[in-house]
C-alpha cells in the first residue's frame, strides 16, 4: 500500500481498477498531497502477494467491500474520502451504499453505479463493449491470453488506450507478479453480485467520452443511482483516467469536497 502526503491531511482512498495495481495513482496522489490530503492506496485483494485466496467466491462484492471497511476501520480517523476508478469504482459504490459512516464524499472514476450499468447491458453498444467479462468467465484460458508479449493481452490493452508506460508496468505488476488469477477472481466472482442501493453520500463520477469499455447509456443512467449531491463529470480521452488524466480526476474530487464543505 502507498500511503502519501502530510500524515496529520484530510484521508483519500485510491481503489484501483484491472488490470494495475496502486502504482496507478501515482499521478493522483502527488497532486493531492500537494492540496494537503494523505492518500492511501492499497493492492487490493488479488492483486497483494499477500492476499491472492484461491476460489472465485473470495472475490464476491461483499469480501472485497468489506476489505476496504477493515481498511478505513484500521485507519482510525473516521469517515474518509473515496476514490475509485474501474472496478475499484465498482467496491467504492458498495462502500458508498452500505456504509455512508465511513465516508465524506465518493469520487468514481470510468465505471458508473451498479445497477446503471447492468442496466446499460441491456443494449447492443455496451453488450458489445462488455464481452470481455464473459471471456474472462472460462478457465485459465483469460490468463495465457493476457499473459502473451504481442498479440493477445498487450494488444486488447493498447486498443484500450493504456500506453507504454502503463503497458510496462502491467507486464512487471500483473504477468510477472503473478497477480492475473486473483485479478480474474473479480470477474469470475460476478454471477454471485448481489444489488447496490443507492448512494446517498455526495458523490462524483468521473467518465471519458472514449472509453471503450464504458458506453455513453451506461454514464448517462448513473445519476438515478445518487439520492445525494451529484455531479457528472465529462472528459475525452479513454478509459485510463488516474493514469492519463490525474489533473481531471483530482480537481473533480476537490470541486467535490469544497460543494460539499
Amino acid at each position: 500500500m502507498t500511503d502519501t502526503g502530510p500524515l496529520d491531511g484530510e484521508v483519500v482512498v485510491l481503489l484501483h481498477g484491472f488490470p494495475q495495481t496502486a502504482t496507478s495513482w501515482a499521478g493522483v496522489s502527488a497532486r493531492l498531497a500537494d492540496a494537503g490530503y494523505r492518500t492511501l492506496a492499497p493492492d487490493q485483494r488479488g492483486y497483494s502477494p499477500g492476499a491472492r485466496p484461491r476460489g472465485r467466491r473470495a472475490y464476491r462484492l461483499a469480501e472485497l467491500t468489506g476489505d476496504v471497511v477493515a481498511l478505513i476501520d484500521r485507519i482510525g480517523t473516521g469517515p474518509v474520502h473515496l476514490i475509485g476508478h474501474d472496478w475499484g469504482a465498482t467496491v467504492g459504490w458498495s462502500v458508498a451504499a452500505h456504509h455512508p459512516d465511513r465516508v465524506r464524499t465518493w469520487t468514481a472514476a470510468s465505471v458508473p453505479h451498479p445497477a446503471a450499468f447492468s442496466r446499460a447491458l441491456r443494449s447492443p453498444d455496451q453488450a458489445r463493449r462488455s464481452w470481455y467479462m464473459a471471456f474472462f468467465q472460462v478457465p485459465r484460458l483469460p490468463e495465457r491470453v493476457l499473459s502473451r508479449t504481442g498479440a493477445g493481452g498487450p494488444t486488447l490493452l493498447a486498443g484500450a488506450g493504456m500506453d507504454d508506460v502503463a503497458l510496462a508496468r502491467y507486464r512487471h505488476e500483473m504477468v510477472e507478479g503473478g497477480a492475473l488469477p486473483g485479478a480474474l477472481g473479480w470477474y469470475r466472482a460476478l454471477p454471485f453480485l448481489t444489488p447496490v442501493p443507492r448512494v446517498a453520500v455526495p458523490t462524483a463520477f468521473v467518465w471519458s467520452s472514449g472509453d471503450s469499455a464504458v458506453s455513453r447509456r451506461a454514464a448517462d443512467l448513473c445519476g438515478r443511482h445518487v439520492s445525494g449531491p451529484y455531479r457528472f463529470v465529462e472528459l475525452g480521452g479513454t478509459h485510463w483516467i488516474p493514469d492519463q488524466q490525474p489533473e481531471a480526476i483530482s480537481e473533480a474530487f476537490l470541486a467535490g469536497v469544497t460543494r460539499s464543505g
